[in-house]
C-alpha cells in the first residue's frame, strides 16, 4: 500500500499534468485520483466533436447530482415551506445563468478546454455546463459522500447567495406574465428566427404584446432566448401598474 501511494506521488510530480491536478486541488478542495475523469470534463465539443472525449455525457450526470443534493440541501432548509416553494427555490439555484455565474467566479473559465475563436461560446453558459460535467466527474472519482460535500460547501455556501434568492424573482417570463394579467394585455412568445453559428443553433424569440413585437432575445435554446427578451421587455414597461380601463 505505502509503495503504490508513493509511487502515484512520484507520478503525480512528474506528470505534465501536474499543473492542471494542482489547479483542481484548489478549486476543488481534495486532491483528485483519477485525473482523466476532469481532463474530460474540462473540454467542451468545439474542441472534440465525439461524444467519448468531450463532457456532455459527464454534464448529464452531474445535472443529475446537482439536482438531488440542492433537492435534500433545501428540504431540509425549509421544512415548513410548500413543495412550490421548494421547486421554485432549486430552479433558480440549477439554472444555466447561476451556474455560470458560479463557474466563472471559482475561475473554472480558466480551465475549459473550448474553441476559443468562436466569440459567441465566451457569452454562452459553457462554463455552467462544464461545472456539472465537473460535478459527475468527482462523483465518479470520488464518490457521493465527497460530491455531497463538494456541492454544498464549494459550490452553494461558497457562491450562492440563499437569501438573495429568497427576496428576488429572476424568473422574467414569469414575471412577464403577471404583469399582463394584472394589465388585461395579451402576451405570446415568437419564435422569429433560427439560424445555425459555427455548427451551433441560435434561436430568436420576441415577445408579443397585444400583437406588437416590444422586444427580442437571442440564446442557445428557446428558453434561454425567451427569457432574455422578458428582461429586454421588462426594462420598457411601465414600473407601475397600470390601471384597468372601463
Amino acid at each position: 500500500m505505502a509503495v503504490r501511494f508513493l509511487a502515484a506521488r512520484i507520478l503525480k510530480l512528474f506528470s505534465p499534468n501536474r499543473q492542471l491536478a494542482r489547479q483542481l486541488e484548489h478549486l476543488l478542495g481534495f486532491t483528485p485520483r483519477r485525473l482523466a475523469y476532469y481532463q474530460l470534463a474540462l473540454m467542451h465539443r468545439s474542441k472534440i466533436e465525439e461524444l467519448a472525449q468531450n463532457n456532455e455525457r459527464l454534464e448529464f450526470l452531474g445535472d443529475a447530482m446537482l439536482g438531488a443534493i440542492v433537492a435534500e440541501y433545501l428540504f431540509k432548509k425549509y421544512p415548513t415551506q410548500p413543495e412550490g416553494y421548494l421547486t421554485e427555490m432549486r430552479s433558480r439555484i440549477v439554472r444555466r445563468e447561476t451556474l455560470n455565474n458560479v463557474a466563472l467566479r471559482m475561475g473554472l473559465h480558466k480551465l475549459v478546454q473550448y474553441n476559443r475563436n468562436d466569440r459567441g461560446l465566451s457569452r454562452s453558459h459553457i462554463f455552467g455546463n462544464a461545472l456539472e460535467a465537473l460535478i459527475g466527474a468527482v462523483y465518479l472519482d470520488q464518490g457521493f459522500t465527497r460530491t455531497h460535500t463538494f456541492i454544498l460547501h464549494q459550490i452553494i455556501r461558497s457562491y450562492v447567495d440563499i437569501d438573495q434568492f429568497e427576496s428576488t424573482d429572476t424568473n422574467y417570463k414569469n414575471q412577464l406574465l403577471s404583469w399582463a394579467q394584472r394589465n388585461n394585455h395579451s402576451l405570446r412568445f415568437d419564435l422569429l428566427r433560427e439560424r445555425t453559428e459555427n455548427a451551433r443553433k441560435v434561436f430568436t424569440v420576441g415577445v408579443m404584446i397585444n400583437g406588437e413585437l416590444i422586444a427580442s432575445g437571442t440564446g442557445y435554446n428557446k428558453k434561454e432566448a425567451g427569457q432574455v427578451a422578458a428582461q429586454k421587455a421588462l426594462e420598457l414597461l411601465p414600473t407601475q401598474p397600470e390601471q384597468n380601463k372601463e
